[in-house]
């Protein structure tokens, strides 16, 4: 039978990857599809809609009040603009012209990165801190803490913070320094889930905002991300982002995200207006969310676990001296590692890139090319991938055309 895809003309692929943007994100359940397809049957206000979602993402996160994006990028677009307007209409319309606002934002040398531009995108300036030696071989330093308050003035809008174990300095450090000047801080933590716990955890050591891709681990809508934090700071977020083209005494919000009471005016379409999320992505995700939130993590993992084990079973013995099962520091999840094990690593790319021009394409983890490691994970597999992988991997040993 055929699926959309194949009636549309676009060829479906093996994800062994994990849920990746360019590779479309991951599988959602049915549970969740099925949520979104009910959700297209029905018109509802996207005000109320979004506040119902705050009050969600806020009990499951321990944040003031959250807010469903269309990605992690759009929260920090909308997180930082948030940060630069406040609550004030005014500042908002004017975005990106950021004249006469605090308009730097402080980031970590070390922390800078391409998705950095939604920040950019707002207008602000970035002030780098902190020469990182560790990663160039020639100290062991990164920016600590107190550069990062030296660096704060009266244009500072906010500080951003990427969230990974090898951040420095910690964002207790980062929160400690930052907070006795009254600066937010804006933490990018898209692929930092699971565990389950780390949707507390940025909230917990201080965070003021922090965002988190809904298309990941949480199995959302691919195009969907939440921000949570400090309620004003979220309030201004939506207001940034929702459609307003509605006269201020017809805007009545319900209660819990927003206080008109305290509103000069509404503002125009917001900077964030472009990262629109529909009533479909909304429901999606607070679907997937709660699922996740009341999941074994562990279990899935086994799962996944289980998956690999009998591939490395099935693989040709010349193979299985090749492999490795490892597990995610931070994640757990585990991934199976295929290592060339001689001097010439470009091998592993060829394969890797044989492997996309099969049909059906097989994608597999490439973050270990360079060393002349394949990765190949489980949490994007359908039925029968995992027997169509170890067929092909055979096949090329067989051919000598793998790492021969």
């Amino acid at each position: 039978m055929s699926n959309i895809y194949e009636k549309l003309g676009v060829p479906t692929i093996i994800n062994a990857k994990g849920p990746a943007t360019r590779l479309s994100g991951g599988l959602m359940a049915e549970s969740v599809s099925r949520a979104m397809q009910e959700a297209t049957q029905h018109c509802v206000d996207m005000t109320e809609l979004q506040t119902r979602a705050s009050a969600i993402i806020s009990e499951i996160t321990g944040a003031e009040a959250g807010f469903v994006t269309s990605g992690a990028a759009a929260g920090l677009l909308l997180g930082t603009a948030a940060c630069v307007a406040g609550l004030d209409p005014g500042k908002m319309n004017r975005l990106p012209n950021t004249s006469g606002m605090r308009n730097e934002i402080v980031v970590v040398r070390s922390q800078r990165n391409l998705y950095d531009h939604a920040i950019r995108t707002v207008g602000v300036k970035m002030v780098e801190v902190g020469l990182p030696d560790r990663y160039s071989g020639a100290g062991v330093r990164d920016a600590e803490a107190w550069e990062i308050a030296d660096a704060i003035n009266e244009k500072t809008a906010a500080i951003y913070y990427v969230a990974n174990s090898r951040s420095k300095p910690t964002l207790n450090e980062v929160t400690e320094a930052a907070h006795g000047l009254d600066i937010p801080i804006l933490v990018d933590a898209a692929g930092q889930i699971p565990p389950v716990e780390n949707l507390r955890r940025f909230i917990n050591e201080g965070a003021d905002l922090v965002t988190f891709s809904g298309g990941k681990a949480i199995k959302g809508p691919q195009g969907s991300g939440i921000l949570c934090g400090r309620r004003d700071l979220v309030s201004s977020a939506a207001l940034q982002n929702l459609d307003q083209d509605i006269f201020f005494d017809q805007w009545v919000p319900p209660p819990g995200l927003f206080d008109k009471s305290i509103m000069k005016g509404l503002p125009q379409h917001g900077i964030g207006r472009a990262c629109k999320v529909g009533k479909e992505q909304v429901v999606g995700l607070l679907v997937a969310l709660k699922s996740f939130a009341e999941s074994s993590v562990e279990d899935l993992h086994q799962k996944y676990l289980k998956t690999l084990e009998t591939m490395v079973e099935k693989l040709d013995s010349k193979l299985q001296s090749l492999t490795e099962i490892v597990k995610n520091p931070e994640s757990g999840e585990p991934a199976l590692e295929l290592r060339d094990k001689s001097n010439d690593t470009t091998q592993a790319f060829a394969i890797m890139l044989n492997l996309e021009q099969l049909k059906p394409a097989i994608h597999c983890d490439p973050s270990k090319i360079d060393e002349g490691i394949l990765i190949i994970r489980a949490s994007c597999m359908k039925p029968g991938d995992a027997e169509y992988i170890v067929e092909v991997l055979n096949k090329f040993i067989r051919n000598d055309t793998i790492f021969s």
